[in-house]
């Protein structure tokens, strides 16, 4: 059984965090990826980083690479340049997204949403890039409403998004639910789930409690339980997403994006546990 597979990247900050990096992609190329994505720092903070990483591993990985596009941008002519500078690397594909607004920035970059960061690189760039943005089956953080969340998403769709992926979750029926909404309304794009590894609950807390995604109590009290006992956390987050991945596979998820935190081994033993390496 196989299903397509893409893991998510940062760029790292030093040498010893490329050395990581490229070990872990190194661990993770047996699983043929359908593409590797590379994350883009609030503001901009990481860009030249983003453009370095997004090199090495279209020289490395001889996979696609999609670097992540944020409306952090300063401008619409240094987005314009960033775009045609990965175009001469061979990238086309992105991940647009809003991005997340730098501490003391007091308001939006060009672009306020994602939808017009689309429609503007749609007209400037036609069809030279696959686009794909974010979905929050669980709601974004900032929206008013589940049905505002989803309006905003559909303005995405429209502006000429190509596919989605979501935020990270561990409810397979709220994924379901979200797609069937979507479907609803008229958006048929292939909507990917991002899966979260579980390996250290302090972290998970942080993340969630920052974008929004909820740990359902069940999971939140059995991790607690482990208290310090890292191995007993990785074992029993190994079994709930075994147990999420199989059942999004079966019902009919399109692949799984999977965000590695630039960590190889939560990645393999999921995917050994599911039959989907090569």
């Amino acid at each position: 059984m196989t299903v397509p597979v893409s893991f998510e990247f940062f760029p790292p900050r030093n040498a010893e965090q490329k050395l990581v990096l490229e070990s872990t992609w190194q661990k993770l190329a047996p699983l043929k990826p359908h593409y590797l994505s590379v994350t883009f720092g609030a503001g901009g903070s990481t860009l030249s980083a983003t453009r370095e990483t997004v090199n090495d591993l279209l020289h490395s990985a001889g996979v696609p690479v999609a670097p992540h596009i944020s409306c952090m941008v300063q401008s619409r002519s240094v987005l314009r340049e960033i775009l045609q500078a990965y175009q001469v690397l061979g990238v086309d594909r992105l991940v647009v997204l809003r991005g997340d607004r730098p501490e003391g920035m007091s308001g939006p970059g060009p672009f306020q949403f994602a939808s017009e960061l689309v429609a503007f690189i749609r007209a400037e760039f036609g069809t030279a890039f696959r686009i794909e943005v974010a979905c929050y089956p669980e709601c974004h953080p900032e929206s008013a409403s589940a049905q505002a969340d989803l309006e905003f998403f559909r303005r995405k769709v429209e502006a000429g998004a190509d596919a989605a992926i979501t935020q990270y979750f561990y409810n397979a029926d709220g994924y379901f639910r979200f797609v069937d909404d979507c479907r609803a309304m008229g958006m048929d794009i292939p909507i990917t789930p991002g899966i979260m590894p579980i390996t250290n609950f302090h972290q998970l807390a942080r993340f969630s409690k920052m974008c929004g995604a909820e740990i359902p109590r069940w999971i939140c009290r059995r991790l607690e339980g482990f208290g310090d006992d890292a191995a007993a956390v990785r074992a029993f987050g190994l079994d709930v997403l075994t147990d999420l991945c199989q059942r999004l596979i079966d019902g009919g998820a399109p692949g799984l994006h999977v965000y590695t935190l630039n960590r190889a081994n939560a990645s393999l033993l999921l995917w050994q546990r599911l039959a989907l390496a090569h």
